[in-house]
Order: structure tokens, then C-alpha cells, then sequence
């Protein structure tokens, strides 16, 4: 019926309808603004219908998780390590670090680098003890976000201790030293919202907990009692098992070891091959003063005093003052050797120099004086036993092997043609003249009227000054500067 409808209204003439051309213009537009609107609908509907469906998202990677092992003794080599485990494990987005610690301790210092880096780094950091934390060991643990315990694990007994000698039990320390290391533990375990009381108990035998630890006894903590007073947060017995309390079961494990270098660090500051490269230096420095030139055992010294220097500047033990320092003292041998003749001041300063940057270079944040007084002495020791032993080399050198390689000991016999010094040399013994050029030390001096090389007797003579003979040894003519007081003594003889 509609459609009939309109089929006779076209029929009909479009001048007899109401409005005329006018209505007949209006009915126009609105069929025309509805077909445009019916396009744009249309175009958008296409338009639609052609766009490629977003992409569903897809599954994330897997998380990853870096474990490191700390284990053994705790050195300055090890927090260089552990500071690149956690850089890399930042830069990779992983999820967490683990820690997973067996030690009984090692050096403050070194503990408080790897306290340091856990406290800053922004991943999630774990210790995993397994199966003890102490000493050191407890600090590095206390500063990690989490602490997972095996059973029979134990963390604390962090009193510090001054190592003996061979053979010889610890010593303690000064009260101050264990003042610090009290506060280094109480600052970690506010950081990570542990009881404070407790962290110090571990290091100070005068914090009495009432129920835990009575006054004059080292606190340390079992898994039960660690986990029991919010020392540690969860048990485990395996890797898996941890990771699986951690909230990260099923994250991709990836094992850190130390690199060539990082173990050539930790080798390097080990004390005993230190003190040896301090005995190899000093002993090579010796040495090239004794002998002229310079050869193997300079070589030798410096490349020793040099590898020490580097190996503790890599841990931060050594810095510029402590290179300067060195350098300074190399210097003010060189000049002593090469510019100066004889031995001085300015050589004395130079082994100072050398000295007082090697102890420097050796003691690290939280030692004492006392510790200090304590790595002068092991460096005097090397230096008191290289001094031994360049008196040996020196005297038995050419008895050696490597001697023969090194030094000349060839005896010029008069069979060979060889003859002793000149007769007119030997009449030179205690003749008195003047020096025809400076003498530092060989020159030229004029005696008798006679131009003669000579060779001053370890001292700087000056063009014009009064020398007299003292020694001709071979066609070696030694002068020695005749002084006024010596002149009636000399012509007496």
C-alpha cells in the first residue's frame, strides 16, 4: 500500500500540488542528503570491514633468573663480580638475582663493596644460604631483598677479627672497628626492614637480647631461629624448591661464573701472592740500583710493582693517590740512578714513595690504624727479605745459570794478550790535578800537565775544582775532590 501511494502521487501533475516547484525542490534534497548519508554509512562499514584485526597479544618470555655462587673465601676479586652479575642481570630485565652463599667469611671491606651493590641494584636480589652465611657472609646476605635458608643453615658470628701470623689464632680488633661493622649491619637490616637488634647481636658480644642472647656471646641464628624471628623468609632445600617460594617456579635459570679477569683480580689482592709481587718488585728495584744500565731485573720490578697496583685499583683498593704516590718514588729513583751519582735523598724519598703507595694500595674503608700499622709491617717484611736476597743474587750471581746468561765473568789473562793497567797509570796513585770537565762521574782531568779519563769516586765534581788520584784500578783512574783541609794531609803522603 505505501508504495502504491507514491506511485500515484508522481502520477500526478507536479504543478497542481501544494507548494509547487518549491515542494517538489525540498523532496529532492531530502532524498539526495539521504543518499550521501547511505554513501559515508556504506564507506565506513567498508572501511571497517578492510582493516586487519589487531593482533592478539602474545605470550610474554619466560621470566629469567641469574644465580651466582659465593663460596669459600670472601675477597676483594669477588665484588667486582657480583657487581657485573647484577649490571647484566639489569640490562637483561631479569626477574630476580640469587645469591647462593657457603662461606665463613673473609675481608670487611669486601663485604661492604658487594653490601653496597645489592643495596642499589634495582633487581630483585636473593640470598639462598646454603648451607651457612657467616661473617662477611651475613652482611652480603642481610642486604639482599630475600633470604631463603636450607635446613641446618646458620647465619651471624660477624665479629671482626685481625688475621695472625702463620700458624697463629685471630686477634681482635679495636673497639671502634667492631663500632662500625655494628652499624654497617644495624643500616642493613633497617634498609631491609630486619629486626636491628639482632643484625647487631651478630657482630657485638655486648648486645644482649633477653630470650636469645645473653651479654658476652656472639649471636648466631639456626633456619628455625632465623625464620622464626624474620631473619630469613623461607626455607628450601633445592634450587628449585626456592624459586618455587620466590613466586619465580618455572623462570629460565641462568648460572654467572667469574671471567678470566675477575679471577686474576681476586688472585692478584690475595694476600700472600701480594706480599710475594711486593718481594719480586722491591728485590727487581734493588737490583738495577746495584748494577749499571738498565736490564731484566728493572724489567722485573716494575712489571711487578705495576701488576700490584693494577690489581687493587680494579678492586678500588688503589687510586691516585696511591698510583701517584708510586710513581712519584720511581721517579726520584731514576733520577738518583741515571742524573744524580751515588745514593741519597732523593733515593731514600723514591723508596718511601714506592712504599707508603703499596701500603695505601693494600687497606681498604673501615680499617684501622691499627690494621694499617699491620700492612706496613707485612710490606717492610717483603722489603726487609728482598734485601736479603739481593745481597745473595749479587754475591752467588755468577754461580747460577741464569747469572752466567746475565753477567760478564770472563777473566782476562795475560796469556790472552791482556796486560794490567799502564805504568804511567800507576804512577798516577795519589797524584793531585785538576778537573778539565765536569765529572758526573767520568770526565776529564789534568794532572801533571797530562789530559787523563777519569772516573769520579761517587760524587759531582765541577770543571776547574782540585781532584786528587785515589785508586787506579785497571785503566780505571778513580778521583776523589781534594778539599783545602785535605791538601797538607795529601802532600804529607
Amino acid at each position: 500500500m505505501q508504495e502504491t501511494s507514491v506511485t500515484s502521487r508522481w502520477n500526478q501533475p507536479w504543478l497542481s500540488q501544494a507548494g509547487g516547484l518549491t515542494t517538489l525542490l525540498h523532496r529532492l534534497t531530502g532524498v539526495w542528503l539521504r543518499l550521501l548519508a547511505l554513501c559515508f554509512l556504506g564507506a565506513g562499514v567498508g572501511a571497517a570491514m578492510a582493516q586487519p584485526a589487531a593482533p592478539t597479544a602474545a605470550p610474554g618470555p619466560a621470566r629469567l633468573v641469574v644465580v651466582a655462587q659465593i663460596e669459600g673465601t670472601i675477597d676483594l676479586g669477588l665484588a667486582p663480580f657480583v657487581q657485573r652479575v647484577l649490571d647484566e642481570a639489569s640490562a637483561a630485565g631479569a626477574a630476580a638475582v640469587i645469591l647462593e652463599i657457603n662461606t665463613f667469611g673473609g675481608r670487611v671491606d669486601a663485604a661492604v663493596k658487594i653490601r653496597d651493590a645489592l643495596l642499589n641494584s634495582p633487581v630483585r636480589t636473593v640470598a639462598f644460604i646454603n648451607k651457612r652465611a657467616i661473617s662477611a657472609g651475613a652482611l652480603i646476605s642481610l642486604a639482599a631483598n630475600d633470604i631463603v635458608m636450607t635446613s641446618g643453615g646458620t647465619i651471624g658470628a660477624a665479629t671482626p677479627v685481625q688475621a695472625g701470623g702463620a700458624g697463629k689464632a685471630a686477634l681482635p680488633v679495636e673497639e671502634k672497628t667492631v663500632s662500625y661493622v655494628r652499624k654497617e649491619f644495624r643500616a642493613t637490616a633497617e634498609a631491609r626492614k630486619r629486626p636491628l637488634l639482632v643484625a647487631e647481636a651478630m657482630v657485638d658480644a655486648d648486645v644482649a637480647i633477653p630470650g636469645l642472647i645473653a651479654k658476652g656471646k656472639l649471636l648466631t641464628l639456626t633456619t628455625d631461629e632465623a625464620i622464626k624471628l624474620k631473619v630469613a623468609d623461607h626455607r628450601a632445600q633445592t634450587l628449585d624448591e626456592a624459586l618455587e617460594k620466590l613466586g619465580l617456579a618455572g623462570a629460565e635459570v641462568r648460572r654467572a661464573t667469574p671471567n678470566w679477569a675477575e679471577e686474576l683480580v681476586r688472585v692478584l689482592t690475595n694476600p700472600i701472592v701480594s706480599s710475594l709481587l711486593i718481594t719480586v718488585a722491591m728485590l727487581g728495584i734493588i737490583l738495577e740500583i746495584r748494577t749499571p744500565g738498565f736490564g731484566v731485573p728493572g724489567v722485573l720490578g716494575l712489571g711487578s710493582l705495576g701488576v700490584i697496583l693494577w690489581g687493587h685499583w680494579l678492586v678500588q683498593l688503589a687510586g691516585w693517590e696511591e698510583v701517584l704516590l708510586a710513581v712519584g718514588g720511581l721517579v726520584l729513583l731514576a733520577l738518583e740512578i741515571f742524573v744524580i751519582p751515588g745514593f741519597g735523598i732523593a733515593g731514600a724519598l723514591g723508596i718511601l714513595g714506592i712504599l707508603a703507595g703499596l701500603v695505601l694500595s693494600l687497606v681498604g674503608p673501615g680499617n684501622t690504624v691499627e690494621l694499617l700499622m699491620l700492612v706496613a709491617m707485612r710490606v717492610m717484611l717483603s722489603l726487609l727479605f728482598a734485601i736479603v736476597a739481593s745481597v745473595v743474587l749479587l754475591r752467588f750471581m755468577t754461580r747460577l745459570p741464569i747469572g752466567r746468561m746475565l753477567v760478564l765473568d770472563t777473566g782476562l789473562l795475560a796469556s790472552a794478550g791482556y796486560a794490567s793497567a799502564p805504568e804511567t797509570d800507576a804512577r798516577l796513585m795519589g797524584r793531585q790535578g785538576v778537573a778539565s770537565s765536569p765529572l758526573h762521574p767520568a770526565g776529564i782531568a789534568l794532572i801533571d800537565g797530562v789530559r787523563v779519563d777519569v772516573v769520579s769516586n761517587g760524587e759531582a765534581i765541577d770543571s776547574g775544582e782540585a781532584i786528587v788520584v785515589v785508586r787506579v784500578d785497571g785503566n780505571r783512574v778513580v778521583v776523589e775532590q781534594l778539599r783545602a783541609s785535605d791538601a797538607p794531609e795529601r802532600s804529607k803522603k
